[in-house]
């Protein structure tokens, strides 16, 4: 009953279609069927196309009829179908008037898609349409969607040829689908979408192209009701009239003989290798969607295996599909845009050749033709990549093979072997009994040497020489090995000469280097020897702790374990005429026998002043115009001076930019106030100040160097409070000597000498 009405409701059509025509140009009925073929002809689409095309042009009535307008004379001649229009018909001529007007300017199935969304969406509430079609395998292709986002598209762009799929019963069976209740809908077919509840009701419905359907129109909505009778007369009529729009995407319009694609597409017809000519599909906004092939080359193929002529209709994203969002895809939009030609990196792309899987590597390569695109790709053999990683191999080696047949003394060399030797690439190759001629005179009889032991008796070798060339002489090496016959008769020989140039001189340079470096660290070693015995001499130390004035002494200086330099650190502890104990500990900036001669000026002059009546501070002044006076005025130095009174128990001390003394008392470490002082040299007008301490039976000082608590990465700060603590630990354990300290704050390498007074009263004066 469905195909009676389907047919009686395109008969009305056709009848209304002739009427206007017989009204508007006064034709006879056959003459206006006529009419209708050859137009539909013309424009490449169905009779039923064109009779609603030709329906969508009349203008609107000015108000809407209750009943069908009394047709044209000659339509009710034409045997009076007109009153007989089954109900709905007349309903749905404007909307498919209206269709069928939009299908002209639809020139893809995804255009097709958007053009059916915007017309069933007030009519039947579409929400997403798509279009399937059934591939020769079996499957089928997502070719045109509209209303669902570009993911799910992606999801079900491809289906196999798999049961339960609504869209292929439907094009199977020639029937629509109608899947009206999602939850039994979603027990008997696969159903899409994320979640499939997303649409409530859908319907498949198959496009006729002749006997058969090969594309199936989807209709997805989110209200859950079914569809009206109304709404599947109207999917129905969409169907049959979208049908002919789709067969005219397949095949090549009729053109006239001087068409310019015609022309083109017989051009690329004679074009060896594979390429293809795009026009790109804009949407509103201007932005590219797709491309269409308008023409092929015989060698082009796609990904279902069509080629040449049988690619050109198609787009890109339905031929290529996996280009959709890759580089390739940026390369073509740039090349678009610019004007640049735009080629991709080489990718991997597995082929069947003789039914095996083959992996070749491609090239593709777009450049702008008018408004479209040229696209060619390059499938590199082999062969040719062998040969071209050989060359590579050969230049970034800076080596070349060469081949000498003993038998017909021929030759051959690679190209980059006239580059090692230094020969033009036209001369001809150098017999392998004259290439020791190329030689420097010293290196000529090895060479000769070792090929004629391999001519002779095949001996392979690996020889260097050198060869003199307009840039200078050249280091280099060959490595020759026979191919003998059957009674060990050399008959071929092959091997490679390679240039050592570069890396020869930087042997010699490393050599010269390493001479140097000798000669140096030979000078250094022997200026240290000079300075430690001239600091020995200087710098007596003690061999065990020394009474001065009521106190206990003890010296110790550590030298840095980091390079090969001799410090200016340095110490003096003496008795004064008066009985006084006097104790100086200083550190000269630098290193070397220069830091020595300063150290040992600074420490007899200190006690020359101060054993002759001056002050600590006028003895600091002194010595600061001492330096800046010297021979080298930029050399400065730290210093604490401490004079004792063992009457009175009294310290007196005054410093120069010196680390502050840390009095232990009671157990319990304290870093005194350092009096004003600027180090020594650092400017002409100093004022150093002094301040006094009185000394208790237990009490212990320490003067030390800088040396003592600077560690690399760490701050000053954290060293004296290392310090603090080291001593407080010290104090409390069994051992109380220097050495045990120094123990415990010199763990790690020293980078500074150290130099460190130990002053201690002890607990009862002596003889008490």
């Amino acid at each position: 009953m469905e195909r009676l009405r389907d047919l009686a409701a395109t008969s009305a059509v056709l009848e209304r279609a002739k009427g206007v025509l017989m009204a508007v140009t006064g034709c006879t009925p056959d003459a206006a069927h006529e009419k209708l073929l050859q137009r539909a002809k013309d424009g490449n689409r169905t009779l039923l196309e064109q009779c609603w095309l030709t329906l969508g042009a009349l203008p609107p009535q000015a108000q809407p009829a209750a009943a069908p307008p009394a047709p044209p004379a000659g339509a009710r001649a034409a045997g009076g179908s007109w009153q007989g229009a089954p109900a709905g018909t007349v309903d749905l001529a404007g909307v498919l008037g209206h269709i069928g007007r939009d299908l002209v300017r639809v020139g893809s199935p995804h255009e097709l898609a958007g053009c059916l969304l915007d017309h069933l969406a007030p009519e039947v509430d579409a929400d997403a349409v798509l279009l399937y079609e059934q591939l020769p395998e079996g499957g089928l292709a997502l070719t045109g969607h509209a209303g669902v986002d570009p993911t799910l598209a992606a999801q079900w762009r491809h289906v196999p040829p798999v049961t339960g799929m609504p869209a292929l019963d439907a094009l199977k069976s020639g029937q629509p689908r109608w899947l009206e209740n999602v939850v039994e809908d979603r027990t008997r077919y696969l159903l899409i979408g994320d979640p499939p509840e997303r649409w409530c009701s859908r319907a498949w419905l198959p496009m006729p192209a002749g006997d058969t359907a090969r594309v199936a129109l989807g209709v997805l909505r989110r209200r859950g009701a079914p569809f009206e009778p109304r709404e599947r007369e109207l999917l129905r009529a969409v169907a049959r009239l979208c049908a002919g729009r789709l067969r005219a995407f397949d095949c090549p319009q009729n053109s006239a003989p001087g068409d310019v694609s015609q022309t083109v597409q017989a051009v690329f017809d004679a074009l060896p290798g594979p390429a293809i000519l795009l026009t790109p599909l804009r949407a509103a906004s201007g932005e590219v969607e797709d491309y269409r092939i308008e023409a092929a080359t015989p060698e082009a193929v796609d990904v279902f295996g069509r080629t040449g002529r049988d690619m050109v209709g198609r787009h890109i994203l339905e031929s290529y599909p996996s280009v959709a969002g890759e580089p390739l895809w940026q390369g073509y939009l740039q090349a678009l845009e610019t004007g640049v030609p735009f080629e991709g990196e080489p990718f991997a792309y597995q082929d069947v050749i003789g039914d095996r899987p083959v992996t070749a590597t491609y090239t593709v390569r777009a450049s702008s033709l008018g408004e479209g695109l040229l696209v060619t790709w390059l499938r590199h053999d082999p062969m040719e990549r062998q040969e071209q990683r050989l060359a590579d191999v050969q230049r970034l080696g800076n080596l070349g093979w060469a081949n000498w047949n003993l038998i017909t003394q021929e030759a051959s060399w690679a190209a980059q072997t006239y580059a090692v030797l230094g020969r033009q690439p036209g001369q001809q190759p150098v017999r392998l009994e004259q290439l020791p001629e190329l030689a420097l005179a010293p290196d000529k009889g090895p060479l000769a040497h070792a090929i004629a032991g391999l001519v002779s008796h095949g001996r392979p070798f690996d020889v260097p020489f050198r060869i003199e060339t307009p840039v200078g002489v050249r280091h280099l090496r060959m490595v020759a090995e026979a191919v003998t016959a059957a009674d060990g008769t050399p008959v071929e020989v092959h091997g490679f000469v390679q240039d050592l140039t570069a890396q020869r001189s930087a042997e010699l340079a490393l050599v010269e280097s390493e001479r140097a470096m000798l000669l140096q660290r030979g000078i250094l070693q022997a200026e240290r020897a000079l300075a430690a015995r001239l600091q020995h001499a200087l710098l007596p130390l003690p061999s065990r702790p020394v009474r001065l004035a009521g106190l206990r002494i003890e010296v110790a200086y550590l030298p840095a374990q980091a390079g090969i330099h001799v410090g200016g650190d340095w110490f003096s502890a003496i008795e004064l005429p008066d009985y006084d104990a006097l104790f100086v500990v200083g550190d000269v900036a630098g290193h070397g026998i220069d830091a020595v001669a300063t150290m040992a000026q600074l420490r007899f002059t200190a006690k020359g002043m101060v054993s002759t009546g001056s002050s600590l501070t006028g003895a600091l002044a002194r010595l600061n115009q001492l330096l800046l006076h010297s021979r080298d005025s930029q050399t400065t130095a730290t210093m604490v001076l401490a004079r004792y009174d063992p009457e009175r128990h009294v310290l007196a001390w005054a410093q120069a930019g010196h680390p502050p003394p840390l009095l232990v008392r009671g157990g319990e470490p304290r870093f005194l106030d350092r009096p004003g002082g600027i180090l020594l040299g650092a400017t002409a007008a100093p004022v150093y100040e002094s301040l006094e301490l009185r000394l208790e039976p237990g009490d212990r000082l320490l003067l030390y160097t800088d040396g003592l608590v600077e560690r690399l990465g760490e701050s000053l700060d954290a060293g004296f409070a290392r310090l603090a603590e080291a001593v407080r630990a010290h104090d409390r354990g069994a051992s109380g000597s220097l050495e045990a300290l120094l123990a415990t704050m010199l763990a790690d390498e020293r980078r500074d000498d150290v130099c460190v007074l130990d002053i201690r009263m002890p607990l009862e004066e002596p003889g008490a």
